[in-house]
């Protein structure tokens, strides 16, 4: 897996050692329990959570830790069943909680309403309530699915977006209006505070310290005042705190077609909220699909909402085709994050390998080269494959 490994924000229940599972009971009592609030959403969400909470069942009586889910609402099905997309009880139950993990959220049913009578105003609003002001996507393509990649002759990928998560557009001013002329105008706000940034840049540069140095910063400095603040405070968080850590700038739209010319050179990304939307969803194609895609929100002190990447995908939900890979992989993030488990998280991330490393793939992960030798499983029975291989 990816060399996030390494990495904890700033927690200080966050264990780096590296011991055996026996050495880490006798020194980590055991756990009597850890509360985990689970938002299953809309969609493919209860599939894929389904899957990893068998997963997470078994870590828990393989290494004798106890954890207590608290099933909540978010998303569609709570303006299903509540009538609002982020019940006050949801914020209640996470903030209780020692991690959150989350299926997804939205889709067409629920696309004519209002904004903040929609899904992902839920997922906006649980982020801001949370203080979930870093995102974390590592990119990272599995030897096992070098064919699954749409570039040529790409066989080593393995990058870190880190996006901010509570600042710019998303969470600006906006309007709809009309104006004196008749048009109907409508206006975003995308606003940044040094702070903002700073925090994310630490984020940034503290993970670099753990792989290759190196932390390319995006954004549009040659249009936008917020970029030239970001790119301001990112320079002099670099040079005061972290000068040996490399730094280049480097614009969005530059970025966007460096992710396919040459994805190798990117270690550490660091970008705001929008751009690191639009360019976390690019990179993750390169890994062949978005159901391998993996992610964190976190917090300081080491909470954290872990999600994958892709949305709900309406399409396929109830059809047992969805991969539970990335959801499985966001709960490995989990526990080595947010629940002090590392070597638990890393039997995780080596049984996804060793299971893909055995030809097994669900539909959306099949390379055309590589059809005929696969094994093309459902979204439960590659749940039960990881379970098996624990």
């Amino acid at each position: 897996m990816s060399k996030l490994t390494e990495f904890s924000v700033h927690s200080s229940n966050t264990c780096n050692s590296k011991v055996s599972p026996t050495e880490t009971r006798k020194s980590n009592p055991t756990v009597t329990a850890k509360k985990i609030a689970v938002i299953k959403g809309d969609g493919i969400g209860p599939e894929i959570v389904t899957e990893t909470l068998k997963v997470l069942d078994k870590i828990a009586n393989k290494y004798g830790h106890t954890f207590e889910y608290n099933h909540v609402l978010l998303g569609g099905v709570a303006i299903d069943e509540v009538g609002m997309p982020l019940p006050p009880e949801t914020i209640t139950a996470c903030k209780n909680s020692d991690a959150v993990l989350l299926g997804a959220v939205g889709g067409p049913k629920w696309d004519f309403g209002p904004g903040h009578m929609r899904p992902e105003a839920g997922l906006l609003g649980i982020r801001k309530e949370l203080g979930l002001f870093a995102n974390l996507r590592p990119v990272k393509l599995f030897s096992a699915l070098a064919n699954a990649c749409p570039l040529k002759n790409v066989t080593e990928i393995d990058m870190v977006i880190v996006r901010e998560l509570i600042g710019g557009a998303y969470f600006g001013e906006r309007n709809t209006f009309t104006d004196e002329n008749g048009n109907k105008v409508a206006n975003d706000s995308m606003t940044y505070r040094d702070f903002e940034v700073e925090r994310v840049a630490k984020v940034a540069f503290d993970l670099a310290k753990k792989r290759h140095n190196k932390v390319i910063s995006v954004d549009k400095a040659n249009v936008l005042d917020s970029s030239r603040l970001w790119r301001e405070v990112v320079a002099k968080i670099r040079m005061d705190e972290y000068p040996n850590v490399e730094l280049s700038d480097m614009l969005v739209d530059n970025a966007a077609m460096q992710l396919i010319h040459n994805p190798a050179q990117f270690d550490v990304i660091v970008t705001e909220n929008l751009f690191g939307d639009i360019l976390s969803d690019e990179a993750s194609m390169l890994t062949g699909s978005l159901g391998m895609l993996p992610s964190a929100s976190m917090a300081n002190g080491g909470f954290g909402l872990y999600e994958p990447c892709h949305g709900s995908a309406p399409d396929i939900a109830g059809r047992d085709i969805a991969n539970p890979l990335a959801t499985i992989l966001s709960a490995a993030m989990m526990l080595r994050l947010s629940l002090n488990m590392p070597n638990e998280s890393d039997d995780i991330e080596n049984s996804v390998n060793a299971v893909l490393d055995q030809g097994y793939r669900t539909a959306d992960i099949v390379g055309k080269s590589e059809a005929e030798k696969c094994k093309v499983v459902g979204c439960k029975e590659m749940g039960d494959l990881i379970v098996n291989k624990l």
